[in-house]
């Protein structure tokens, strides 16, 4: 019998989650997740680790130039913001009332 491999990891993110950074560049900066890119273990997030894009000139945009743009950011330096107290907290999971698994907050214990 062969085992099961799991192809998309549970990541303790997900998109419009409120999270904090809690290393790198953006230390101590906190935002919304916009995007999470689960294959490369990343995410963006509004207002955050912003890098500047030199833009060709095409069709659409015949000025081209440079633009300000949200980077990436590895999953790891990131915390999830407990939504009662407003400070980064460690998730788990657990089963809810309805018997389905839901992610928690371990300092408040509240369901995120």
């Amino acid at each position: 019998m062969e085992k099961k491999v799991n192809k998309k990891p549970k990541l303790h993110i997900k998109s419009g989650d409120t999270v904090m950074v809690i290393s790198g560049n953006a230390k101590g900066k906190s935002g919304k997740v916009a995007q999470v890119m689960i294959d490369k273990q990343r995410a963006t997030i509004e207002g955050v680790n912003l890098i500047t894009k030199h833009v060709k000139p095409t069709a659409v945009n015949p000025q081209g130039g440079i633009e300000k743009r949200e980077g990436s950011i590895h999953i790891s330096n990131l915390m999830v913001v407990d939504p009662k107290t407003g400070e980064p907290t460690r998730t788990g999971r657990k089963l809810n009332d309805k018997g389905k698994l839901q992610r928690f907050s371990k300092k408040s214990g509240d369901f995120i």
